[in-house]
C-alpha cells in the first residue's frame, strides 16, 4: 500500500508473523522513469525471508516493459502489474484501475509484460470500472497470457471500498484460470478472512489494510490453519505497544517530529477506528502535533486489558479510505 507499507513497515510486520510473500509498494511507471530508489531498498534489504514481488503501476507499454527488464536485476520472486488502485489522481492518467477501461490496452500491456518476466509474472485487478459484468471479458484477457498469480479485489473501480464484496465474481476467476488466485477485500480478521475462503475458493489471501490494524493476522491464520484453533485476540496494551514500535521504527531521523507525526497518523487512519466510544481516538491523534501528546493520547484511550475489536464498524473511515490500494 502506497507510503504505508514500505520497508520500515515491512521490518515492523515480520516481528508480529510474516506473511508467505510480500508485494512492493507501486513502482511508478512513465517516460524516463527508472525504479524508484526508495522503493527498491524494500527489496535490497528486504529484512523478512520471505520473497517479494515488485509491483508496477502505468501504462507506457515500453516504459513497463523496460522497469519490468531492471527490476528483474534485482532479487525479486516476480514482477506484478497493478490494474487495481482506485485513486481519482491514478485512473485519470489511465494507469492502476484506470486501465480497465481499456481492455485491449490490458491486453497489449500483458502480452508485452509476459514476453519480458522471466519470474513469476503476476496481475492485481478489479473485477471492473464501472461493473462488475465487465469482468468475464478480463477474465478471458488474463486466461490468454500464462500470467502465474492473479489477485482479485471483489469490488470495482467505481465502488472504491463503499460496497459489499463481490465473492462471486472472485470464484469465477478461480473457476476459470489455471493460475492461483489470491482474493483481497476487507479481509480484516480471522473471521472475514475464513469467510472469503469459504465464498471465493481462492488459493490464498492477499491483505493490506487489515495487516496495518491487525499485524497479528498471518500468525493468527497460520496457527488456524496448523491447529484448528483461535488464539487469543491481543488488547489494547499489545497495541500500544504496536503504535509505540511503529513509530520508533519507521522514524526517519532527517523528518520533522510533524512530519514524522503526520506519516503516523496514514497508520492511525486504519487502527484506530472503532478505538472507545464515539471515535474519540481517530478523532484526537489526527489533530496532535506533538510526540508527548501523540503518547499521552495512546495512554489516556489504550491503558485498559481489554480485547482489540476484531474488525473495525461497518460504517468506520476505514472502508472509506482512497488511493492505498497497493498491497502489503
Amino acid at each position: 500500500m502506497q507510503e504505508v507499507t514500505d520497508l520500515e513497515f515491512m521490518r515492523v510486520l515480520h516481528g508480529y508473523g510474516n506473511p508467505d510473500l510480500y508485494f512492493t509498494e507501486y513502482f511508478r511507471v512513465h517516460a524516463h522513469s527508472r525504479p524508484d530508489r526508495y522503493i527498491l531498498r524494500s527489496i535490497i534489504e528486504n529484512p523478512t525471508g520471505r520473497p517479494i514481488v515488485a509491483q508496477m503501476i502505468g501504462d507506457d507499454i515500453d516504459r513497463l516493459v523496460a522497469n519490468a527488464e531492471e527490476l528483474q536485476r534485482y532479487p525479486v520472486a516476480g514482477i506484478d502489474l497493478n490494474l487495481g488502485c482506485p485513486a481519482p489522481c491514478v485512473c485519470s492518467k489511465n494507469s492502476g484501475g484506470g486501465l480497465l477501461r481499456n481492455p485491449a490496452k490490458v491486453d497489449a500491456i500483458l502480452s508485452a509484460l509476459r514476453s519480458c518476466v522471466h519470474v513469476a509474472f503476476t496481475v492485481k485487478t478489479r473485477i471492473g470500472f464501472e461493473s462488475p459484468d465487465e469482468f468475464d471479458r478480463l477474465i478471458d484477457i488474463f486466461g490468454q497470457h500464462e500470467i502465474d498469480l492473479l489477485s482479485v479485489h471483489g469490488r470495482t473501480v467505481a465502488e472504491r471500498y463503499n460496497t459489499a464484496i463481490h465473492y462471486d465474481k472472485i470464484r469465477l476467476a478461480v473457476q476459470r484460470l489455471p493460475c492461483p488466485v489470491l482474493a483481497n477485500g476487507n479481509v480484516v480478521s480471522l473471521r472475514t478472512a475464513l469467510l472469503t475462503l469459504k465464498q471465493t475458493g481462492a488459493a490464498g489471501l492477499m491483505i493490506g489494510r487489515g495487516a496495518i490494524r491487525h499485524p497479528w493476522i498471518f500468525a493468527h491464520l497460520r496457527h488456524y490453519f496448523e491447529h484448528g484453533t483461535e488464539l487469543p485476540a491481543p488488547d489494547l496494551r499489545d497495541l500500544r505497544g504496536y503504535i509505540e514500535l511503529l513509530y520508533r521504527e519507521t522514524r526517519n531521523e532527517e523528518a520533522t517530529t510533524l512530519q514524522h507525526i503526520t506519516r503516523m497518523k496514514r497508520y492511525l487512519n486504519f487502527i484506530a477506528p472503532g478505538l472507545g466510544a464515539d471515535e474519540r481516538f481517530l478523532y484526537e491523534i489526527r489533530r496532535v502535533r506533538e510526540e508527548a501528546e501523540f503518547f499521552a493520547i495512546c495512554d489516556r484511550h489504550l491503558k485498559e486489558g481489554a480485547a482489540v475489536p476484531a474488525e473495525p464498524p461497518p460504517e468506520s473511515v476505514f472502508a472509506g479510505l482512497a488511493g492505498l490500494d497497493s498491497v502489503a
